[in-house]
């Protein structure tokens, strides 16, 4: 049975064949594979985000991701995956899996639970939205993040979702996006961005000092982001097989390549290399290898681990300064440039001979053509995102009184104003 239609069995359950039966080693990996992302959200970023904040704002942030995933997982049951997985709608699917209705133990997708499969795709439902906390941090009303989450994994990351893997017209078009190049980096990268702007700079920003809390947590979010990006990026094969090991191997290059890529940059630029830069290189090389993890060979990972470093450092270091834009943890810069990157460079790089059926790539061996569904998926996704977002956000602000905190709230710091706790308790 040739892969693409495997993909599209795996991506819409409905359609499952009834010859399909139930695999065991497939099964056991995919629920692993879970458990990876899972702790990637409240336990690797929720580290990354937290130690580059402000020590009075650390228990916020690590607040605002773990939300992030409590509200993301329950949108997703709910109704976000029917929406996202269920029906041939070009831009969004159908309610038919309303509650996970008709849903059994029974039901299979492809060879694998379909309960497993829709743990699996909630876990990038949360991360997604996830991400784009970093970027408004230290400012944002909780309440308005706790609306926001809800509306905007809803009218955003469900969307998208269905346009590119849920049998959406992206899909059909034969975009690469093997573990979310488009759905999730460039997507939760460029909501941050556009909510910061909404949002407004930070007081003090840029002339205060605004030095983190601890980059040693960073790095150790960065390490356990790194773990549960096997499972991110291999588990997108949806099967215990070759392409998922090779997924695994090009993932762990890329990120390897990316880390010591920043690192090398530093080097030459500040004369000085830091393990901050050597955390924000390694998760750059991860974005940027996302969508490309199962298509390409080593050769691939090596350019796509290394530009996604380059562009990230470019995006942090340069780009925000110049159009002076407060992204308070580089969330655009290391998600959405690294990502951008990342999904053009997949058309690129990937192997015919590995790319989904259906893709102008694999039936025709035009990688030109590959080029231009490329470039759409991006461009619909930056365009639809954008706009989207930032209609989102108005709304949420606008039930909770304003989406920002009052100045007496950020200079106190969000975590004892808002919550009454510290993330350090260091007399």
């Amino acid at each position: 049975m040739k892969r693409r239609y495997l993909a599209l069995l795996a991506f819409l359950p409905t359609f499952c064949l009834a010859a399909d039966k139930l695999d065991t080693g497939n099964t056991a990996w995919m629920m692993v594979a879970t458990a990876f992302v899972m702790l990637m959200t409240p336990a690797g970023l929720a580290l990354f985000y937290g130690g580059m904040t402000r020590a009075k704002n650390v228990l916020n942030t690590y607040m605002m991701v773990f939300m992030a995933y409590v509200l993301g997982s329950i949108v997703w049951v709910m109704w976000g995956y029917s929406l996202a997985f269920n029906g041939d709608g070009p831009i969004i699917g159908d309610l038919s899996k309303i509650f996970l209705k008709g849903v059994t133990v029974d039901s299979l997708s492809g060879t694998y639970p379909e309960f497993v499969f829709i743990a699996f795709q909630g876990t990038f439902a949360a991360i997604t939205a996830a991400i784009a906390s970093g970027s408004v941090i230290e400012r944002l009303k909780f309440s308005t993040w706790m609306i926001f989450v809800v509306l905007w994994v809803t009218f955003v990351y469900v969307p998208i979702t269905h346009m590119v893997w849920g049998g959406g017209f992206l899909f059909n078009d034969g975009a690469l996006d093997f573990a979310g190049g488009t759905v999730v980096h460039m997507n939760g990268g460029l909501a941050g961005l556009i909510m910061a702007l909404m949002l407004g700079k930070r007081k003090g920003y840029p002339k205060e000092a605004m030095h983190p809390s601890s980059i040693i947590l960073t790095a150790l979010g960065a390490a356990i982001l790194w773990f549960g990006w096997f499972g991110f990026n291999a588990g997108s094969e949806f099967a215990a097989d070759g392409v998922a090991g090779s997924a695994l191997l090009m993932t762990n290059f890329a990120a390897a390549m990316g880390a010591l890529t920043w690192v090398i940059i530093e080097w030459i630029v500040y004369k000085k290399p830091t393990l901050l830069g050597a955390a924000t290189g390694a998760v750059a090389g991860l974005v940027a290898i996302t969508p490309a993890a199962g298509f390409v060979d080593v050769f691939g990972s090596l350019i796509i681990g290394t530009g996604g470093s380059i562009v990230g450092f470019i995006g942090v270091a340069y780009i925000k300064k110049i159009f002076k834009f407060d992204d308070s943890l580089d969330a655009f810069g290391v998600h959405f440039l690294a990502g951008l990157w990342g999904a053009l460079a997949t058309g690129i790089f990937a192997l015919q001979e590995l790319a989904w059926d259906g893709s102008p790539l694999k039936e025709h061996g035009d990688r030109a053509a590959q080029m231009l569904v490329q470039l759409e998926s991006v461009a619909v996704t930056m365009v639809y995102t954008a706009v989207v977002t930032a209609v989102v956000y108005f709304v949420a602000s606008l039930i909770t009184g304003g989406g920002r905190v009052d100045e007496e709230t950020e200079t106190m710091g969000l975590d004892e104003a808002v919550h009454g706790e510290r993330g350090f308790n260091i007399r």
